[in-house]
């Protein structure tokens, strides 16, 4: 179900966000058996489960502005961006979302929040600078997409998932190194050893496997709300270009700041991709597996064969 009337839902994108809330169901079910094997107690496991996943959840928006060292800005502050909004909104006829400036060079743009009432559409000042204003209108409109079709608070659970598995994974090994950790079970030495390396195995494995459903709903949902933004401006070509001029310039941002914002590349419009480590190559590779985005490729077929269903051929 989506929140604009003439922003169609996603079937293709429901059943996938459906089925990775199953799995993350699945996944949380057995780390939480990990946790409880590791400390016995039902205080630390309700703290580290429930807690960060209520902190990422509740807060995912302020955290992803903090990060990119967003703002939220009014109309008077940003009139262009705000306008740019304002009309894809009565467009879509959806309600208006927050709207935030983040200062940084890149060109780029996201949606936050954990749900429709709580999003924030977010433009660098990177991407302002670059872009006309029907191209920036096309970006805006992918971003509200995502919006409507409520895809950001499952990528922000299944984020966080990633994050407890990498800690837990991190604390065995820390705990294997130095002599178990100091369980004080009447175990074997050797036994206390296996047990934990096993835990250890687990974590990595569900760290693995959330990573993965991530990345695969990442890249549908990019490829869902190119479809939907598209239709709702009615110009395709609108978002190739767009694409096309924002993965070009993508190239001149520092190294630095590249590795930065690489974090947060699930949210991103366009993926912050670090020199030597470009997510947009073309073709079925081990390294599409872990891309958060489709290829520039697939993206740009995708809105040519949109654009010709809409009777506007380049």
């Amino acid at each position: 179900m989506t929140t604009a009337s003439r922003i169609p839902a996603d079937r293709g994108l429901t059943t996938r966000m459906f089925v990775t809330g199953l799995f993350l169901v699945i996944l949380y079910a057995i780390f939480g058996a990990i946790l409880w094997e590791v400390f016995r107690s039902f205080v630390i496991l309700f703290v580290v489960i429930f807690g960060l996943l209520f902190a990422q959840y509740w807060f995912s928006d302020k955290i992803a502005l903090w990060g990119m060292h967003g703002r939220i800005v009014t109309p008077e502050q940003a009139p262009q961006l705000h306008g740019a909004v304002d009309r894809l909104c009565a467009l879509a006829d959806m309600p208006k979302p927050r709207v935030a400036i983040a200062t940084t060079d890149m060109p780029n743009a996201f949606a936050t929040g954990r749900n429709p009432k709580s999003a924030v559409v977010c433009a660098t000042s990177g991407l302002l600078r670059r872009l006309d204003e029907p191209e920036l209108e096309a970006v805006l409109a992918h971003e509200l997409s995502h919006v409507a079709h409520r895809d950001v608070a499952i990528m922000t659970i299944a984020s966080s998932l990633g994050v407890l598995a990498g800690l837990m994974t991190r604390v065995m090994l820390f705990s294997a190194i130095f002599g178990g950790g100091g369980r004080g079970r009447n175990q074997g030495a050797g036994q206390i050893v296996a047990i934990e390396m096993l835990i250890m195995l687990v974590s990595i494995v569900v760290y693995a496997i959330s990573f993965l459903l991530t990345m695969a709903l990442s890249r549908y949902r990019e490829l869902a709300a190119d479809r939907s933004g598209a239709i709702l401006i009615g110009r395709p070509s609108l978002l190739a270009s767009a694409l096309v001029k924002i993965t070009g310039d993508m190239g001149r941002i520092p190294t630095r700041d590249l590795r930065h914002a690489e974090p947060f590349n699930a949210f991103f419009f366009t993926p912050a991709a670090t020199q030597g480590r470009s997510q947009q190559g073309g073709g079925l590779s081990l390294g599409s597996l872990f891309s958060t985005h489709p290829s520039l490729e697939r993206r740009l077929a995708q809105l040519s064969q949109l654009e010709a269903q809409l009777g506007q051929p380049h």
